[in-house]
Order: structure tokens, then C-alpha cells, then sequence
């Protein structure tokens, strides 16, 4: 209920997280007041900016536009912690009836949170954003973004759309579910993929970046499929049975084919040391990789246990609830 005694919108939280983003931020806000002016017969909007630990303006960028806007609440994080876990904190700040997270560079068009939401009115608790085109990014991002997907469906056990990002809507429920899962490295397509719920998708024409930098270089990205892989699959650690089975086959193929020209055709059974040297290398590279592979599951055990917070904030801008009365 409200100050009049009627009964409220429902509360729809648009969480962003912000890296250095104070380039596009202007234009950021102003298509957010156009969605807001669209939703304003039926919703409330609450916009939630989560400055992970911007070097540039980002931070006074958004303090400024809170202190004009009582819709806005500004979350400033100690440091960078990372896109995936700064959205996750915006999570767990939300009020809404429903959540959208949706990315500061504008390559995610505002206006199709409408379309989430319709979706949502339906009855889907969960509403991806599927890309019918990536504007603005290369062949070589393209390319290797599909084959992660493709490689992900085949082996992570999460389900959900290959060509939708962290641009989507989740109901309250669905919200409280995600918050229950405590994952250090965090593969959040993957986590809300694996919850369930009755879901949707809206498909839309992604843009080119407005303003900026990408935040994602490649090295960034296959820090996030490698969290994807290992958090939703445990078949690279099948790897190594692999590994051995093919090295035995060779093992065994190599003898056969050595006794059978010793019996028959009166071979010698030593010939020199280039098939010792390759063998023991291909093998001891494999024992290598295996290791390796092993060692990466281990680190996100120790990571895990030791059971630091996600994050850490260090300062916070919201207008104070109004107290319950009734």
C-alpha cells in the first residue's frame, strides 16, 4: 500500500553493473528514463548501478544522477571483482517483483525490457534476451563464442539459450532460488540456466558498443568459459581415462606391430631412440595435462572452503524504505 491507501505498482529492479563506463553513461540514462516513462502506468522502476571498482568517472557519474533521481540506487564495490559477481550483487540488493540485469554499453537495447516483461505477465519466471546478430564484433569473437556455446551445450549440465547472454528477466522466486547458490567462480548463464522455472525468450538485434571499451578481451573471455566448463561439467576430469586408454591403444598397437615384423619379416626388435623419446614425451605431456586439469578442480575446492564473500561494498546510495505503518 502507498501513502493513499491504494495498492502499489509491481516493482521491476533493473540491475547494471558499471566498469568504467562514464563515457556512455549519459545515454545510458536517458534511454533508462524513456523506459521508465513507458513502464510508468503499471510498474515502478528501481534502477540498481553496481560500480565494480571504476578508475574512471563512473562513480561520481552515478552518485550525481542519484541524488536527482529517487528511483536510483548506487552501489560502489572496494574493488573489481568482476562482471559476474558484481551482477550478482545487484541481485541480492533487488526488491522487485522482478529482476532484468542488463549491461551499461547499450548494446543491449533498454526498450526490450518491455518485451521481457510482457513475457513475464505470461507466467515465465525466467526471460532471455536471445541475439539474432552481434553488431560491432569480429569474426574471430564470433566464431569463438559459437564454438564455446556449442561446446557448453554438449557438456555443461545447465540448460539454456546458446545465443543469449546476461541480458534477462527473473521473477522473485526465481531470484531467491539463484541467491541460494554459493559458487565462487561464477558462470551465470549457467547457474540461472540450471535453476529451472518455467522459462521464455524475446530475440532482439544487439547493437554495436555506444561508447568505450569492451570489457571482455580474450583473455577475460576464456577465463569465463573456463569457469564454465569445470563449474557445470566434470568430463575434463574423464579426460585422463581418455588419455590413458588412447596412449594403451597405442601402446599395445606399437607391440603388435613389432612382433608381428620381428616373427615375420625378421626386424629388428630395437631400432634407436626416436620412438622412446617421442613416446615418453607424448606421454609425460599428457600425465602433464591431466595433472593440470586435476589441479584446476582442486584450486576451486581451496577457493571454495575458504568461503571469502563474493564481494565487498564500499559504499552505498539508496533512498531509505518507508517505514510499515499498518
Amino acid at each position: 500500500m502507498n501513502n493513499t491507501g491504494q495498492p502499489e505498482h509491481p516493482l521491476i529492479s533493473v540491475v547494471i553493473p558499471c566498469y568504467n563506463e562514464a563515457e556512455v553513461f549519459p545515454e545510458l540514462c536517458r534511454e533508462l528514463e524513456a523506459l521508465a516513462a513507458k513502464l510508468a502506468e503499471r510498474y515502478r522502476l528501481e534502477l540498481i548501478f553496481i560500480d565494480d571498482g571504476s578508475r574512471d568517472a563512473t562513480w561520481s557519474a552515478i552518485a550525481a544522477y542519484a541524488a536527482r533521481n529517487k528511483s536510483v540506487r548506487g552501489v560502489s564495490l572496494s574493488r573489481n571483482f568482476g562482471h559476474q559477481k558484481a551482477l550478482t550483487c545487484g541481485y541480492d540488493l533487488a526488491r522487485g517483483d522482478a529482476v532484468v540485469s542488463l549491461d551499461a554499453d547499450l548494446q543491449d537495447p533498454p526498450e526490450v525490457v518491455l518485451d521481457l516483461v510482457r513475457k513475464w505477465e505470461e507466467g515465465a519466471d525466467i526471460v532471455y534476451a536471445v541475439r539474432a546478430d552481434r553488431a560491432g564484433e569480429t569474426a574471430f569473437k564470433l566464431w569463438t563464442a559459437s564454438a564455446f556455446y556449442h561446446l557448453f551445450q554438449k557438456l555443461g549440465d545447465a540448460n539454456a539459450p546458446s545465443e543469449s547472454g546476461d541480458f534477462r528477466l527473473m521473477s522473485r522466486r526465481s531470484v531467491e532460488a539463484f541467491r541460494r547458490l554459493k559458487e565462487k567462480h561464477r558462470y551465470l548463464r549457467g547457474m540461472v540456466g540450471w535453476l529451472g522455472f518455467r522459462t521464455a525468450t524475446v530475440t532482439y538485434h544487439r547493437r554495436p558498443r555506444q561508447a568505450g571499451q569492451t570489457k571482455y578481451p580474450f583473455y577475460r573471455m576464456f577465463a569465463l568459459a573456463t569457469d564454465a566448463i569445470i563449474s557445470f561439467s566434470s568430463f575434463p576430469l574423464r579426460l585422463s581415462f581418455v588419455f590413458a586408454s588412447a596412449g594403451l591403444a597405442l601402446v599395445f598397437g606399437y607391440l603388435l606391430y613389432t612382433l608381428i615384423k620381428h616373427l615375420f619379416f625378421g626386424g629388428v626388435l630395437l631400432q634407436g631412440w626416436t620412438s622412446l623419446i617421442l613416446t615418453t614425451t607424448i606421454f609425460g605431456s599428457l600425465i602433464l595435462i591431466s595433472l593440470g586439469i586435476i589441479g584446476e578442480y582442486i584450486g576451486r575446492i581451496y577457493e571454495q572452503v575458504k568461503d571469502r564473500p563474493l564481494y565487498l561494498i564500499r559504499e552505498i546510495i539508496e533512498e531509505p524504505e518507508e517505514p510499515n505503518t499498518t
